[in-house]
């Protein structure tokens, strides 16, 4: 048996905490549920009720609000507004939970709009750094259609399938950059500390050195001497690229390569597929007509090549054509793609089908990540195993040389 401790609401939206012995969290849900209250949040730990309460009150000042803060409000509005309690005081409630002290600040003042009137994707549309235009426009289609419960449940699945892709990819790539940073950092020790001592040893033999070691030791000694420069240069260097890369131009051919790299390019084509299916599907589900769903996807998509796509998915649209007929036509989809979503528009299906497409190619993203993570390891791995041998190599041939000094 575990130690649970969890957070509720009753009928009336008074929040409860405690704790609770279980098998497992779905027990402790079943529990309280039977007991009439309404679970928000349920933890596993050892943590003592006490303590979790002044965890839960304790707020933290200086925490930015990320995107898991904000899956977390979703959800835990979800669960209030869905178990009958007024949006108000559902508002209220969270605003004293919230553990951050901007989270709850942002929650205090989007309640106090709602209480003085306001809608609540207009008072949502204040704070446009942590509610996106997709969510503004699911909560603002949920209001009209008086379905805010269920348009807030959507929403909280479509952020954490978001955020749950965004921390595969995460997780997938610390292990490389551990590799590369640890690599490179041994590779800096030698050059900068070891290599040098060599280097003096050397000198005072008077031998001349084999071209490897003659090589080394001046790559060295440039690090050295000019590694202001070096900096210098590679941090200009990557100020120009980057504002080239914020210009329209720079944008599009950047968005453009990644689209057209040999291996990462169908990866990158994956995710933003998944985005825009995933996206459009959850809108149209939710309420909002088609083209100013196509509208709002256009505006979140980070790739302008894809989005400019949709652009022109949108006016053709407009004339009357079927979504399937611009998407084959843009040469991003795949005929997978384009085959299911047209299947969907006779089906009268459309959303759903956007959903099996965008998990279609969410397992195609995972998988595709663990072969090419896989493929980067070995690579890293020689990488290193190169430059570190040249260091070793150029050394001993260097020490082999001495063999050669006339006695």
């Amino acid at each position: 048996m575990a130690v649970f401790v969890y957070k509720a609401s009753d009928s009336s939206g008074k929040i409860i905490t405690g704790s609770m012995e279980a098998k497992d969290k779905a027990m402790v849900i079943n529990r309280l549920q039977s007991s009439s209250y309404f679970p928000i949040k349920v933890e596993q730990g050892t943590q003592t009720h006490a303590s979790f309460v002044e965890r839960v009150k304790g707020k933290r000042v200086f925490e930015r609000v990320t995107s898991k803060d904000i899956l977390s409000f979703t959800q835990q509005l979800a669960t209030l507004t869905g178990s009958s309690i007024p949006l108000d005081r559902s508002l209220a409630t969270l605003k004293e939970l919230a553990e951050k002290e901007k989270l709850a600040s942002i929650i205090d003042d989007i309640h106090k709009n709602v209480h003085g009137g306001s809608h609540f994707a207009d008072a949502l549309a204040q704070h446009p750094k942590y509610f996106s235009k997709l969510y503004i426009n699911m909560v603002k289609a949920g209001e009209a259609g008086g379905v805010l419960e269920t348009v807030l449940a959507r929403l909280a699945e479509f952020l954490e399938s978001s955020q749950e892709m965004r921390d595969n990819i995460v997780s997938a790539l610390i292990y490389p950059i551990l590799l590369t940073l640890v690599g490179g950092i041994a590779v800096a020790i030698l050059l900068i500390f070891v290599v040098p001592k060599f280097k003096l040893i050397f000198m005072d033999m008077g031998q001349a050195m084999p071209i490897p070691t003659q090589i080394l030791l001046g790559f060295s000694q440039a690090i050295v001497d000019y590694w202001w420069l070096i900096l210098g240069v590679l941090g200009v260097g990557y100020y120009i690229i980057r504002r080239y890369i914020d210009s329209p131009r720079g944008k599009w051919r950047w968005d453009r390569m990644k689209l057209r790299m040999p291996v990462f390019g169908a990866l990158v084509q994956k995710i933003e597929i998944s985005r825009f299916t995933r996206t459009l599907g959850t809108l149209i589900q939710s309420g909002v007509p088609i083209l100013q769903s196509l509208g709002i996807v256009r505006d979140i998509i980070g790739n302008v090549v894809v989005s400019k796509s949709i652009s022109r998915v949108q006016s053709s649209i407009k004339e009357g054509e079927k979504i399937s007929e611009p998407l084959k036509q843009s040469g991003i989809f795949p005929p997978l793609a384009v085959h299911m979503i047209d299947v969907g528009e006779e089906t009268g299906q459309l959303e759903n089908m956007m959903f099996k497409v965008a998990d279609t190619f969410d397992v195609d993203v995972r998988n595709g990540i663990k072969r090419l993570v896989g493929l980067l390891e070995p690579v890293l791995i020689l990488l290193m195993g190169i430059i570190v041998g040249f260091i070793v190599v150029s050394m001993l041939l260097a020490i082999f040389s001495v063999n050669e000094i006339p006695l």
